[in-house]
């Protein structure tokens, strides 16, 4: 009984994917063939905008996740998952390049191959380049500032409660 509670999270978490994942997969169904010619546009995109060093540590990244959920349930084997842990990893390793041609596959099934090939001489023109380049930085600066208009708007939206909750005679 204990072994199966073990492994209770996991699968937890593997079937709660599974099933937020689902809607997502019925609606789009199975995504159309794409020719080889657009997966290898697609690829060069994702190469051209760096799209590796996003999913770059996510084997090491989720052997270290499911170790410490693993010592977590299991305190008496921490040592033997610290020792496993690294031959895990190197079983696994590579097996990130799976998201690199999902990715391609799930561009070349939103862009038709012409579109691809656009937006490959696009990203390899200077204004792409220029994109490429500053685009990590607008987006960090554009979340701070979602960030900061959310905290803000926040307290506006205390104030309202808190302005309506007195007219009722209840102070929060």
């Amino acid at each position: 009984m204990k072994s199966v509670l073990k492994f209770l999270p996991a699968a937890a978490l593997a079937v709660g994917l599974f099933i937020s994942a689902a809607p997502a997969i019925a609606q789009q169904g199975t995504p159309p063939k794409s020719s080889p010619a657009a997966i290898a546009a697609a690829k060069e995109i994702l190469a051209l905008k760096n799209a590796s060093a996003m999913y770059a540590n996510a084997v090491p990244g989720m052997v270290e996740k499911t170790k410490g959920a693993l010592i977590q349930q299991n305190l008496n084997y921490q040592k033997d998952l610290n020792e496993v842990a690294p031959i895990v990893a190197q079983q696994l390793a590579g097996r990130q390049a799976e998201i690199g041609e999902g990715m391609a596959q799930v561009y070349a099934s939103e862009f038709t191959e012409q579109e691809l090939k656009d937006l490959v001489v696009f990203y390899k023109s200077p204004l792409g380049q220029k994109l490429i380049t500053a685009e990590p930085k607008a987006i960090g600066l554009s979340m701070a500032f979602m960030n900061s208009w959310a905290q803000n708007f926040t307290e506006t939206v205390m104030g309202a409660f808190r302005a309506e909750m007195r007219k009722r005679g209840k102070d929060i």
